[in-house]
């Protein structure tokens, strides 16, 4: 990952809880405290392990192993589902068990599906492989997420540095491994040696986050203990402000947490709103090539718009949710993100064709891109104000697989869309995430905001 230093405010230099100034740091060493660093670094190392391997492996099932083109889709929507679909189950464990047991479970199914699909040679090794691997990601994915967000609040309680800060730098760091990930891929591509070379690459990859966590990881019982807060800062906290907490995370003696995240309206809006988001990132994969296709006559300038997305998360993600954190509540970033992804599609067919017809894909993912970096901060800053604290992690993999089977049947509905006129499809699809933008708006505000005072900002 490109070493990014930290912004600071436009007002003053950004001051530590002592009032020194704080130095420009690279990106991972700027996560506020050793565990965050953990986090944001395993963020990192999970991309850049993946993206080694995924971005050839449709490539290698059709050409390699000479799969049919419908089974080759099979394979990845199946990996997709064991992967996004089953995130609620990684939470639920990591609400048992802590995150330490649960991250180091999926790395060592990861070591073990990528090893396996290394020497897979028949259709049921490799759908074996890939569901492997797929369940892996459904494992550790939430549980350092939900993690993630709960040392973000702990560290935001401590001392007034937003959330959503924090969280932003864990975004740049997925977004840069998966930038490096592909070249990765590439270069032992280059050097002769296969796929192969790229999945024990790979495995290698997340063999070092395995001894990470197993060695830095702190076990379910300190976890609780270091997440338990004061009761003194409990009562604070409500004098402080009547918290949306109130009103939608009140405790429900008897009620099981999957009752108690699923029943929660106010959690189930964000997920739809969320929906709506990922609904509208799946079109770089399905409504984008077919644009980039009639542009310019193929497909070849594909990779440099996601190249073009991912530099855009590393250089702007920090800064602008910096920006946004100190100055607008979580709801607003999270609508303001959705408006400018659903502008988005809305300036395709209003722009004209710059050189190489490139022009309105290229203001789209740029646009989709801002608006990303704005709400998906924004969006997992929201959860732990929704929930109790012991269902975090149920909550954070409820997020990824309901809006995991929102993208299942929305690619479906949007894929038809292929054939319409141009002004049409492109209407329709800029209205999913304006509709998601409308239920977001109905969400509570979320902790922070100018109303919280001058360091404990909006995140």
């Amino acid at each position: 990952m490109t070493s990014r230093p930290t912004e600071t405010s436009p007002e003053a230099p950004a001051q530590d809880v002592e009032g020194t100034a704080r130095t420009r740091r690279p990106l991972l060493a700027s996560a506020p405290t050793p565990r965050l660093r953990l986090l944001t670094a395993t963020q990192f190392a999970f991309n850049i392990g993946f993206y080694a391997v995924l971005p050839y492996l449709a490539t290698h099932l059709g050409s390699g192993l000479g799969m049919a083109g419908w089974l080759v889709g099979l394979v990845l929507g199946l990996r997709t589902f064991s992967q996004q679909g089953l995130f609620v189950i990684g939470g639920a464990l990591t609400d048992r068990y802590g995150p330490r047991p649960v991250v180091l479970a999926g790395c060592g199914l990861r070591i073990a599906g990528f090893g396996w699909l290394a020497f897979a040679g028949s259709t049921a090794t490799v759908i074996a492989a890939v569901l492997l691997i797929g369940f892996a990601a459904a494992l550790f994915s939430p549980a350092v997420e939900s993690e993630a967000a709960r040392e973000a609040v702990r560290h935001e309680r401590a001392t007034g540095e937003p959330r959503a800060h924090v969280l932003a730098l864990f975004s740049a760091a997925g977004q840069a491994g998966a930038f490096l990930g592909p070249l990765l891929g590439s270069l032992l591509l280059l050097l002769g040696g296969g796929f192969r070379a790229a999945c024990l690459a790979g495995a290698v990859v997340f063999v070092g986050v395995l001894a990470a966590h197993a060695r830095l990881t702190p076990r379910a019982d300190r976890v609780r203990n270091r997440n338990r807060v004061p009761e003194a800062d409990r009562v604070r906290d409500r004098k402080r402000e009547r918290a949306p907490d109130d009103a939608t995370r009140t405790a429900q003696p008897g009620r099981s947490s999957w009752q108690a995240v699923f029943a929660n309206r106010a959690f189930l809006l964000l997920c739809l709103a969320y929906s709506s988001y990922l609904v509208a990132y799946n079109q770089l994969y399905l409504s984008l090539p077919v644009e980039v296709q009639r542009a310019t006559g193929s497909q070849a300038a594909l990779g440099w718009l996601f190249a073009l997305s991912s530099l855009l998360v590393v250089a702007a993600q920090v800064p602008l949710t910096r920006w946004s954190a100190r100055r607008i509540a979580p709801r607003t970033a999270l609508v303001t993100g959705l408006a400018v992804v659903a502008a988005g599609f809305a300036a395709v067919p209003l722009t004209p064709g710059g050189p190489g017809g490139l022009l309105p894909g290229a203001a789209l993912v740029v646009l989709l891109t801002l608006g990303q970096m704005l709400l998906v901060p924004a969006a997992r800053g929201l959860v732990p104000d929704l929930v109790e604290d012991r269902q975090l992690g149920l909550a954070t993999g409820a997020l990824s697989s309901v809006s995991g089977l929102a993208v299942l049947g929305g690619s479906a509905a949007t894929g038809a869309l292929l054939e319409a006129p141009a002004p049409v499809r492109w209407a329709v699809l800029a209205a999913v995430p304006l509709t998601g933008a409308v239920l977001a708006f109905t969400l509570p505000a979320g902790r922070g905001g100018k109303e919280a005072g001058p360091r404990a900002v909006a995140g």
